[in-house]
């Protein structure tokens, strides 16, 4: 799928190269910690300086996740949160952002129960920009990669430090919107890594692609988000965020006044990160 009228995310990627600079992906769980709390924190992201939105599906058993979105997952579940719900989140927001692109994450199984057309036709008429499904690797991609993209939804794909250049090659073939590079081996929100090798694995990608590269995986603080800015397309935010949110809770787990200002706050100390890392340089390739 190549950037076209109505097409958020290659619009908002434009935009960031004449910009010359990277954009913030901050991620939350659909539904964490209730349904009206999460709506709120969404309505606020693109303010707070999110340039696109990853909205986690939630799930029992998010395989690929630290104990932060797993624990973000089960607080989603425990207050109601379904798929329907999560698609209804969706289509709030779009009542007053038609802008901001927005891509679910999550895994194939809660889209399996669902059921994949209706799923997808539901997504792409809530207003879902595209899909990172972790857990369907290339050779499934007759079972909702295709059919995603003919219903006008991207598929983000994978790419991890281990994956060779025979694999890249399948992680590659159709993948559309960005690529999502994970810049560190094992579970989400555990550690951080290495600037040097970020950027050897971005420039080798680059080779490999035209699609903007956003990284994710271990970006903690701002100026962590500064430095992965000054390399990639995007910079990818999740667990600490999710950990905002649950810093947020009483003791009765439920939101205090803070939370959605104290999130987006820590949204924006990001934003001011990723902005001021390439702010004077031309736009990326």
């Amino acid at each position: 799928m190549t950037a076209a009228a109505g097409d958020r995310l290659g619009d908002r990627f434009a935009a960031l190269r004449a910009a010359g600079r990277a954009g913030l992906i901050p991620f939350l769980t659909a539904g964490d910690p209730d349904f009206e709390t999460s709506l709120a924190l969404l309505a606020g992201l693109p303010g707070a300086g999110a340039d696109i939105i990853e909205l986690g599906m939630p799930f029992s058993d998010p395989m690929a996740d630290g104990p932060a979105i797993q624990a973000s997952s089960l607080r989603a579940l425990g207050g109601g949160q379904t798929m329907i719900r999560t698609l209804e989140l969706v289509r709030r927001f779009r009542a007053e952002d038609d802008a901001t692109p927005i891509v679910l994450m999550g895994y194939y199984n809660p889209i399996y129960i669902y059921g994949s057309e209706r799923f997808l036709a539901d997504a792409k008429a809530a207003g879902v920009d595209g899909l990172i499904v972790v857990d369907l690797p290339p050779e499934e991609d007759r079972e909702l990669c295709l059919p995603a993209q003919a219903t006008g939804l991207h598929f983000i794909r994978l790419a991890t430090p281990t994956t060779d250049e025979a694999r890249m090659a399948k992680v590659l073939t159709n993948a559309s919107g960005f690529i999502y590079y994970v810049s560190i081996t094992g579970i989400t929100g555990t550690r951080s890594a290495e600037a040097a090798d970020v950027a050897a694995h971005v420039a080798r990608l680059r080779k490999r692609t035209a699609l903007p590269i956003a990284v994710g995986f271990g970006i903690r603080t701002p100026a962590q988000a500064a430095t992965i800015a000054g390399v990639a397309d995007a910079a990818v935010v999740g667990s600490a965020l999710v950990e905002r949110v649950r810093e947020g809770l009483d003791a009765d787990a439920r939101p205090g006044a803070a939370l959605v200002a104290d999130a987006l706050g820590f949204v924006a100390a990001l934003a001011e990160g990723v902005r001021g890392a390439r702010e004077a340089r031309a736009p990326a390739g």
